[in-house]
This record gives structure tokens, sequence and C-alpha cells, in this order.
């Protein structure tokens, strides 16, 4: 069951996390334009953040959870 969601987690990382694929995905530009002082951010550009950012932080969780499970089988 761990795996599944694992691999769910992935799954919506790659497609919603990094959409749109091109020029460049939109989660990464967001970042950047944080980390630049995120002047003239938006309602509209935070709340884009958060969509696109919230599989990331899904995958994250996942992930330790899945390390977690191997290290306490061992």
């Amino acid at each position: 069951m761990k795996n599944n969601s694992f691999f769910l987690a992935l799954l919506a990382t790659l497609t919603l996390g990094l959409a749109p694929f091109a020029p460049e995905p939109h989660f990464f530009g967001k970042i950047r334009w944080v980390l630049g002082g995120a002047e003239g951010m938006q309602a509209m550009d935070w709340f884009d953040l958060v969509m696109h950012g919230a599989p990331w932080i899904w995958l994250v969780i996942e992930s330790v959870r899945l390390i977690k499970s191997k290290v306490i089988k061992h």
C-alpha cells in the first residue's frame, strides 16, 4: 500500500507538479520568483505556487514514509 502511495505521488509530481512542461515548469519559475523577492506576485500567483507545489510536498512525505518503513524493517 505504501508503494502505491509513493508511485501515485510520483505520478502527480511528474504531471501536475511539472506542468506546463515548456518553456519551463511553472513550479520552478514561481520558486525563482519567490527567492527573488516575490515582487509583483498577486494572489493568483501564490495560489498557482501552492497548486503546483502540493504534489512535491506529497512526494517528499511519501518518500520519508517509504524510507522509514524500510529502515524499521531492517
